[in-house]
C-alpha cells in the first residue's frame, strides 16, 4: 500500500475522528498542490523556453491541420503523442540545464554532456515528430494533390 502521508508514518488509528479528518484534508490538500506546481513549471517553460513556444506553435499548427484534414482519432492520437513527447522533452532538457546551472557556472566536460545529451533527447523527439508528421499528414496531403492535378 502507497503511503501519502508526510514524514512516511500511517494514520494512527487512536486519534480523535476529527484529526483524523484533518489528516486527511491535509493530505487532500498537499495532493491538490501539486496540480499548481505542475502547472506552474509548464507555465515556466512556456514562459522562458524559446523551443518551447516554437513546440508549442508547431504542435497547434499540427493539430489545426489535422482538424482541416479531418484525420481519424487514431492518426490525432499519434499527432497528440508526438507533440506531447517532443514537449515533455524540452521540459526534461530545461530541468537538465537548470540543474548543472545551479551545480557550476564555470565550464565542465561533464556539464557539457549533460546539457549536449538533453538537447540531443529533444532533437531526437522533434526528428521522430516530423516522421509521424509525414506519416499522418503525408497520404491526406497528396490525395488533395492529386485531386488538383485531376488525376
Amino acid at each position: 500500500m502507497h503511503n501519502t502521508f508526510r514524514g512516511n508514518t500511517p494514520p494512527s488509528t487512536s486519534l480523535p475522528d476529527s484529526a483524523d479528518s484533518d489528516r486527511h484534508s491535509g493530505a487532500r490538500a498537499e495532493f491538490l498542490w501539486s496540480f499548481v506546481y505542475a502547472w506552474n513549471g509548464l507555465v515556466y517553460a512556456i514562459r522562458t523556453q524559446r523551443n518551447a513556444r516554437v513546440h508549442a506553435a508547431i504542435g497547434t499548427g499540427a493539430i489545426v491541420l489535422g482538424l482541416v484534414l479531418r484525420i481519424s482519432p487514431v492518426e490525432f492520437a499519434m499527432v497528440f503523442v508526438a507533440i506531447t513527447l517532443v514537449f515533455i522533452a524540452e521540459m526534461f532538457n530545461t530541468v537538465a540545464e537548470a540543474c548543472v546551472d545551479l551545480v557550476t557556472t564555470e565550464y565542465h566536460p561533464l556539464a557539457k554532456i549533460a546539457k549536449d545529451v538533453a538537447a540531443g533527447a529533444v532533437l531526437l523527439n522533434a526528428i521522430l515528430s516530423v516522421i509521424i508528421g509525414m506519416l499522418v499528414f503525408g497520404p491526406h496531403l497528396l490525395a488533395i494533390f492529386f485531386r488538383m492535378v485531376g488525376h
